[in-house]
């Protein structure tokens, strides 16, 4: 049989679980309520008053700069909705004028604030009435889209367009401000759409025809590049799989390291045409190093076909060789081989044959080799050795 344990009719756990939870972490506030995460129980309950939603009394709110309030109070005293929602209209529309756009903007919220409100007992009901304020709001969103355009506040700008557009779809200027607004977030099909919806309204007003030109361009140019970037990568994709290509026929051995260096635009290239497999040759980047002075030279593009003495014939005498140890009579070339050893490179050999041995590898792209006195070779050549052991 289980033990089985009764508790204490005073035990409490109270002290355990409060325990425990004091050592819970505490999730953050929203962003919107972080500010509060220091105020004390009056403050924030004297913060939620200025709300419309919360406050007890019209004096509550003290906040000069809060739309809704503002629009409230209005109310109260001026007239009916649509009267009051008008009167924010024509200061709106002023500013507008004025090109004060976030002025603006504040009066077109504050007539549409005004038109949410309940009405009072004694204003005016009815179909007239409800058209009256229907034809307010549709001002009052079409003209604060403007100040959004302008402002560019493009997302609120189609909003408010779109808003309209429920309240009367062939509001031309809506259909206007809504591709402008789209276009100018490069939603191009968006804009064409709206744009053609405002056409199929106003077929021949001239700011819709010439926005309609536009977008219709735009998207050709947006097409044209997309189709020749699409080209362009087709093209490099078949280059590359036509150099490993060439490569594997060749049977030249490469081999890339985790850091390999920085060649700028040299690399391993077949030419004239790279997708010419059969008829092109390949070249090299290679490193020509003058190990016994800590000197090298870079030569961009090594055909595989070419000797070194072809490069030589440009690059000796060397400016730094004061005793005048390199030319072309005196000199010889070695690569090390996979397996750490060196292999004498002939000056009249061609690349390609040293190379396609399978004795010599590619590093990150690019040959290397060593080029010396020959009557210092040897001594270069037994440092070699002892450093490899």
């Amino acid at each position: 049989m289980p033990r089985v344990e009764e508790l204490p009719d005073e035990y409490n756990d109270l002290s355990t679980t409060a325990s425990a939870q004091s050592s819970m972490p505490v999730p953050p506030l929203p962003p919107h309520l972080a500010s509060t995460n220091k105020m004390s129980i009056d403050e924030v309950a004297a913060d939620l008053k200025r709300s419309p939603f919360f406050m007890t009394s019209i004096d509550d709110a003290t906040d000069e700069d809060n739309i809704e309030m503002e629009a409230i109070r209005a109310l109260m005293y001026e007239g009916t909705r649509a009267e009051v929602a008008e009167g924010f209209r024509e200061q709106g529309n002023e500013m507008a004028k004025a090109k004060k756009w976030a002025d603006g903007k504040e009066f077109y919220t504050k007539g549409l604030v005004a038109l949410r409100v309940g009405r009072k007992e004694e204003d005016p009901k009815g179909e007239e009435e409800d058209r009256r304020e229907l034809t307010v709001k549709e001002a009052c969103l079409v003209n604060r889209a403007l100040c959004h355009l302008e402002l560019k506040n493009f997302r609120s700008c189609t909003l408010d367009c779109q808003s309209v557009l429920v309240l009367a779809p062939t509001n031309v200027k809506a259909h206007y401000r809504l591709s402008l607004a789209l276009l100018a977030l490069q939603k191009l099909p968006d804009a064409l759409f709206a744009c053609a919806a405002g056409l199929a309204h106003h077929p021949t007003n001239s700011a819709l025809v010439a926005l309609h030109s536009r977008i219709s361009s735009q998207i050709s140019a947006a097409e044209a590049l997309s189709t020749k970037r699409l080209e362009e990568e087709t093209r490099r994709k078949k280059e590359a799989e036509t150099l490993i290509a060439a490569i594997k026929l060749r049977k030249i051995t490469t081999r890339s390291t985790e850091k390999p260096p920085d060649l700028e635009d040299a690399s391993i290239c077949l030419v004239p045409d790279p997708l010419a497999l059969a008829t092109s040759t390949l070249t090299f980047p290679l490193l020509l190093l003058y190990p016994l002075h800590a000197q090298s030279d870079f030569i961009k593009a090594f055909g595989e076909e070419q000797s070194i003495s072809r490069h030589l014939e440009y690059l000796l005498p060397l400016p730094w060789d004061e005793k005048q140890e390199y030319n072309q009579n005196n000199v010889e070339a070695y690569m090390e081989t996979k397996e750490g050893g060196l292999l004498k490179w002939g000056k009249k050999v061609p690349l390609l044959k040293v190379l396609s041995g399978g004795k010599v590898e590619v590093v990150d792209g690019i040959v290397r080799a060593n080029l010396l006195p020959k009557a210092r070779a040897e001594e270069w050549i037994q440092a070699m050795k002892k450093r490899k052991k």
